[in-house]
């Protein structure tokens, strides 16, 4: 007979790797399929100091290392392959991989979410050397020096303001007049003495040796800026990988999994832990969070069965 998990983790990121450990611990046999490394996107942070338990901080990839051997530790399974399918809605359910297929009585989603790229040139290798996607997570290094954040939105309004406490100053660079992000953000903003707005600018160019030094902004007339800095801080959104699920699970306009705190989503025995579902605060010591959560339940679910 073709076997059947208890448990199937679809990503091995902080979110995926503890709904791992807390599944096996409660003595449910769990795979967990990766496409990439263990760690997820936290892998890209060279230096995390906001996950507890780490007084001299840890690098992103160390961390998913640790994760991923306290799960195995306890009997964990990790599969490196690529999820190309799922059929979500039967019992138990199924999942295709570049590897075969698989099925399990629950699922965990913990597929995550990718920050949106501007798109510049070299924004890739400049990762860690000035370009950040997350100012809770890396601003402290930039304490006392000058920063932009890049974009419009709620995201971009709360980053310049944590930014505003830790450097001297923050530029907002937004490619329209106005920015998009709620009222509630309007007047802190403004009222802020070291935060400068340039409007109607998109960023063209970072201009950078062995780390960034400033970037060229061009506004709408096509006129050229070159704005001194040490640190871009990129906010324009995150894309979540949902695409497997959409059309057989509920998604809100965004495309991330609806799930409250519960993690519990549309489908009866599946579950959406990390930064793939909805929620207000999505980082590492959150998505952890999520984890635990989604095992419990996972653990109630097939104790009804």
């Amino acid at each position: 007979m073709e076997k059947i998990y208890d448990m199937i983790v679809i990503g091995g990121g902080p979110a995926g790797y503890t709904a791992a450990l807390y599944a096996v611990r409660a003595g449910l046999d769990t795979l967990v399929l990766e496409k990439f490394s263990a760690g997820g996107q936290m892998t890209e942070t060279k230096q995390i100091d906001n996950y507890p338990g780490f007084d001299e901080g840890v690098d992103g990839f160390t961390l998913g290392y640790k994760m991923q051997q306290g799960a195995e530790r306890f009997g964990a399974v990790t599969l490196q392959c690529e999820v190309t399918e799922v059929d979500l809605a039967p019992n138990p359910k199924q999942i295709k991989t570049d590897s075969g297929e698989f099925l399990a009585k629950t699922v965990v989603i913990a597929s995550g979410a990718a920050h949106k790229h501007l798109g510049v040139a070299d924004e890739e290798n400049l990762i860690g050397r000035g370009v950040g996607y997350c100012a809770a997570c890396d601003g402290m290094f930039y304490k006392g020096k000058t920063v932009a954040v890049v974009g419009g939105g709620n995201s971009a309004a709360a980053d310049a303001l944590l930014l505003s406490k830790i450097c001297e100053k923050v530029y907002v660079i937004h490619r329209r007049d106005t920015m998009r992000a709620t009222k509630v953000y309007h007047e802190p903003l403004m009222k802020t003495e070291n935060i400068e707005f340039k409007w109607n600018s998109t960023v063209k160019e970072f201009i950078y040796d062995k780390k960034i030094s400033g970037v060229v902004i061009e506004n709408k007339n096509g006129d050229n800026e070159t704005v001194p800095l040490d640190g871009v801080f990129i906010s324009i959104g995150r894309s979540p990988a949902t695409e497997l699920f959409s059309g057989q699970i509920e998604l809100d306009e965004a495309g991330y999994i609806v799930a409250g705190e519960s993690t519990k989503t549309s489908i009866d025995g599946v579950f959406a832990a990390g930064d793939v579902r909805t929620k207000a605060l999505r980082q590492i010591v959150t998505a952890a969070a999520d984890g635990a959560v989604a095992a419990h339940f996972a653990e109630e679910y097939l104790a009804n069965l």
